[in-house]
């Protein structure tokens, strides 16, 4: 087992593992903590605890102290400095004419290196935009290419449901999204229906999913030969959320389809829901370039 601590240096973003070095953290706490990029300040999001030792990748950094009240002025400061080098490094990108979106930028806790994050659809040649940044700042530049979700965890925004997109509330890490979701949902598949601020799959299909997948298991496919408090007859429609089907009996000749709930058949001969139903796509673009 070793001990660990979890930090994050974003809100919602990934909780990183530390070794405590020795300190006691709560949940909410702040500490200094030495990274792959240097020394940078986080936040507690896992307090003291031991972990199996695979689950850790070793060696540990470490925490180097709990953060005073002047760190956390050091932190603000930074977060001041980083919107004016953004502002400087919009002008050289176009001083240079590169092919490229400035997303954010970040100093590190001691102030020994900047990150600049960009969107770009081609690969970028910006080794005379670094050295020119580098003789600005008098720091060590890092710039960094980063996706369409990732620049929408980054910005912010308000999804189809009127509530904060997922990646900039609630997921940590981003998951992966398949067409095949969709598919199992019974959605459109029309990118405009699907797709999420950034133009990718919307996360919450992965959300979804496993009670998707696991109401499939359970229900009758549309073709599958049911009996019923009415008698028996073949499923024409279903409905996951609601956990019932409608029914052709076999002993009624208006060709009516009745509903039923899941506890009220019993499933004489089950039709897989994946060949049974067509899913049409959508004529509104290419349902490919949603995926990453």
């Amino acid at each position: 087992m070793t001990e660990i601590v979890g930090i994050r240096f974003k809100n919602n973003g990934k909780t990183y593992y530390f070794a405590p070095n020795g300190l006691k953290l709560e949940v909410g706490d702040h500490a200094v903590v030495e990274t792959s990029r240097g020394v940078e300040l986080g936040e507690c999001s896992l307090e003291n605890r031991e972990i199996d030792d695979d689950k850790v990748t070793q060696p540990l950094r470490t925490v180097i102290k709990v953060a005073t009240e002047d760190d956390l002025l050091i932190q603000k400061r930074n977060e001041e400095k980083a919107k004016e080098a953004l502002a400087i490094c919009h002008e050289k990108v176009k001083k240079h004419g590169l092919n490229m979106r400035l997303i954010d930028a970040e100093y590190t806790f001691d102030g020994a290196k900047v990150t600049f994050y960009f969107l770009s659809d081609n690969r970028v040649d910006f080794r005379e935009l670094v050295k020119d940044l580098a003789s600005t700042f008098k720091v060590r530049i890092e710039l960094r290419q980063v996706g369409v979700r990732d620049k929408a965890k980054t910005v912010g925004g308000i999804g189809v449901c009127g509530r904060i997109i997922c990646c900039a509330s609630d997921a940590a890490e981003f998951q992966p999204v398949t067409i095949k979701m969709a598919k199992e949902q019974g959605l459109s598949l029309s990118p405009s229906k699907i797709s999420g601020v950034c133009g990718r799959l919307m996360c919450c299909l992965k959300y979804e999913e496993e009670a998707y997948e696991d109401a499939i298991k359970r229900m009758p496919g549309v073709g599958s030969l049911v009996k019923t408090p009415r008698g028996k007859g073949i499923v024409t429609e279903i409905n996951l959320l609601k956990e019932t089907v409608k029914v052709n009996l076999d002993n009624d000749d208006t060709e009516e389809a009745y509903s039923f709930k899941l506890e009220e058949l019993e499933i004489l001969k089950k039709e897989s829901r994946r060949n049974a139903q067509t899913m049409q796509m959508g004529d509104e673009g290419d349902i490919n370039a949603l995926v990453d």
